[in-house]
């Protein structure tokens, strides 16, 4: 299973942040972005419930991840 984070960083903290979110098992890859969102992420999961967990208590658990919505993709 594959999901799109997109994270809003604390300000001042971006680059802790995300130093951190690079080393979490499961995330794949990180995008800096211009805009309403800071960072783009893909991270991987086996199920929904691995994936949920990864994303509330391991990303979202960092100081200075700020708030995040999730795109779930689906293979078709």
């Amino acid at each position: 299973m594959v999901a799109f984070v997109l994270c809003k960083l604390v300000a001042g903290l971006e680059q802790k942040a995300l130093t951190q979110i690079r080393d979490i098992g499961g995330v794949k890859d990180v995008f800096l972005t211009f805009g309403s969102w800071d960072a783009i992420l893909t991270a991987e999961a086996d199920t929904i419930d691995k994936l949920s967990g990864l994303i509330v208590r391991e990303i979202r658990g960092i100081h200075g991840v700020q708030t995040t919505e999730t795109l779930v993709t689906t293979n078709l």
